[in-house]
């Protein structure tokens, strides 16, 4: 067990969106595997999400990564 907690160390005027609280946090509360960021500001990171959404539908019909629904020959071939 270890006897000090590690706190997580941001700079001021970071942002972040904590994923378990559903919040923005100026400087690290949450740990890292909770939360988005760091933004540059309070407004960037209330949309932490809608920018997520955005790049997720950019990656799923980027052409680089779907070549028309062919899938890949497997074992069995």
């Amino acid at each position: 067990m270890a006897l000090f907690k590690k706190r997580t160390v941001g700079k001021p005027g970071e942002w972040y969106y904590c994923l378990e609280h559903h919040k923005v946090e100026e400087g690290p509360e949450c740990p890292a595997k909770d939360r988005f960021g760091p933004y540059t500001s309070r407004e960037e990171a209330q949309h932490a999400m809608d920018t997520a959404r955005e790049r997720n539908l950019e990656w799923e019909n980027d052409p680089k990564w779907h070549d028309g629904g062919t899938t890949p020959p497997g074992p069995e071939s």
